[in-house]
C-alpha cells in the first residue's frame, strides 16, 4: 500500500514571534550538514514503499538556496514515486522566483503551500513578518505562469489588537487571489515563543467564535472540509487527508512526526542528537483501541465525519460498540446521516471538549 512522506527543513530567514515549530536562522554550514543527515535518515529508515503524496514543510523551505535545494531533490529521489498524486512545497512570497519554480516543476512539485497570513500591518508587526498584498498578487500570477494552478495560502487569525472588521478585510484580500486553498489558524500562544516570553494574551473567546463564523460564511465559494482547511473542489489537500483519515506515513527531518507498521514516532528536535543518527526521540506502539482512538480524534476534523462501514472494514467492530455516543447524537453535538458520523457543523468550534466526552 503507498504511503505519504512529510520531510521537515527546518531553517528560515526570520523567526516568526508565534512560531513553535522546530526550527533556526539560516546557515549555510548547519544546512550542508542538515541534509547529509537526512540523507542518512532516509537511507536508515525508508522501505522502498510506493510514496503517493510528499510534503517538504519546515521551517522554510524555500530559504534554502537553488543549490541547496537541488540536493534536498536529488536526496529525496530515492523514493518510488510512480503513484505520486500530490507533491506541496512550502515556500515565502519573497522566496518565489522563476529559477525556483523552474527547479521545482522539474522535480514534480505540483502544489504550492504560500505562508502569507494576513496583509494588515499591524498583525503582521505582531507576527514579526511582512507581506504585500500587490507582491502577493504579482508572485501567484508567476506561479500560473510556470503551471502551478494548486496553491495553498496560510491566515492567522485571533491576533491581539484584532477586530472583526480587520479579518474582514484580510479575508477580502485573500479572496482576491489566484488561489485553490485556504488554510485558517486561530492564534495559539505556545510555550518557547516570543510571544509566550512576552505574556501576550488571547484575545476574547466570544471574538474568536465570531472570527471563525465570519470565516466560513465569507469562504462560502470554497468547500469546508476540515475544521481549519477550505478548499476549491478537487483541491483538498490529499496529503492532509492521509493524517486525517488515519494512515501511514513518514515524517523524516529534525522534529517530524510519522506513523508506521502501527507505531507513532517524533523525531528528536535536538540537532547534535540528529546529526549523530539519533534520530527518534519518542515512540507510541498503538494497539487496537489505541488506532481506534486517533481514528476518532483526527477523523472528526473533517467535516463529513467518519464513514463508519470503513471504520468497521478497518477495525472488525462498529463504532457504536466501542464508543458511548448515544448521549451525544442524542444532543445534537453529533450527527449520523447517510452512513457517516460527524460532528454539528453548528458545533465544529467546541469539537475538543466532544473529543474528550468520545474518547
Amino acid at each position: 500500500m503507498a504511503k505519504s512522506v512529510y520531510i521537515h527543513i527546518p531553517f528560515c530567514k526570520n523567526i516568526c514571534s508565534y512560531c513553535d515549530f522546530c526550527k533556526f536562522l539560516y546557515n549555510e554550514k548547519w544546512v550542508g550538514a542538515y541534509l547529509t543527515g537526512l540523507n542518512n535518515e532516509i537511507k536508515d529508515r525508508y522501505m522502498d514503499d510506493e510514496i503517493k503524496t510528499i510534503y517538504i514543510g519546515g521551517g522554510t523551505p524555500s530559504a534554502l538556496s537553488i543549490p541547496e535545494l537541488r540536493r534536498l531533490f536529488k536526496i529525496i529521489s530515492v523514493f518510488k514515486t510512480e503513484a505520486l498524486e500530490e507533491f506541496t512545497f512550502e515556500c515565502n512570497l519573497s522566496d518565489i522566483t522563476k529559477e525556483l519554480l523552474v527547479l521545482l516543476k522539474y522535480y514534480q512539485v505540483n502544489r504550492l503551500s504560500i505562508g502569507i497570513e494576513s496583509f494588515n500591518d499591524k498583525k503582521l508587526a505582531f507576527m514579526e513578518r511582512s507581506a504585500l498584498f500587490t507582491e502577493a498578487k504579482e508572485k501567484i500570477k508567476l506561479c500560473h505562469e510556470y503551471g502551478f494552478t494548486n496553491i495553498n495560502v496560510d491566515l492567522m487569525y485571533a491576533i491581539p489588537g484584532e477586530k472583526l472588521k480587520d479579518l474582514k478585510k484580510d479575508i477580502d484580500l485573500f479572496l482576491k487571489l489566484d488561489i485553490t486553498h485556504i488554510s485558517t489558524y486561530s492564534l495559539i500562544i505556545e510555550e518557547h515563543t516570543k510571544i509566550n516570553n512576552n505574556e501576550e494574551q488571547y484575545i476574547q473567546e466570544e471574538l474568536d467564535y465570531e472570527m471563525f463564523q465570519l470565516i466560513i460564511k465569507k469562504l462560502k465559494k470554497f468547500k469546508h472540509y476540515e475544521v481549519s482547511n477550505f478548499a476549491l473542489p478537487g483541491y483538498e489537500s490529499k496529503h492532509n487527508l492521509v493524517y486525517w483519515n488515519n494512515e501511514e506515513y513518514y515524517g523524516f527531518g529534525l522534529g517530524a512526526a510519522g506513523y508506521i507498521d502501527d507505531i507513532r514516532y517524533q523525531n528528536t528536535k535536538n540537532l547534535k542528537e540528529y546529526l549523530l543518527g539519533n534520530y527518534v526521540a519518542e515512540k507510541e506502539i498503538l494497539g487496537k483501541k489505541e488506532k481506534m482512538d486517533y481514528e476518532i480524534m483526527l477523523g472528526l476534523r473533517k467535516i463529513e465525519g467518519i464513514n463508519l462501514a470503513k471504520f468497521k472494514e478497518k477495525y472488525n467492530c462498529d463504532l457504536e460498540e466501542v464508543y458511548n455516543i448515544k448521549p451525544l447524537l442524542q444532543n445534537k453535538d453529533l450527527i449520523k446521516k447517510k452512513g457517516y458520523l460527524f460532528i454539528n457543523p453548528s458545533k465544529i468550534y467546541v469539537m475538543n471538549e466532544i473529543l474528550i466526552k468520545i474518547i
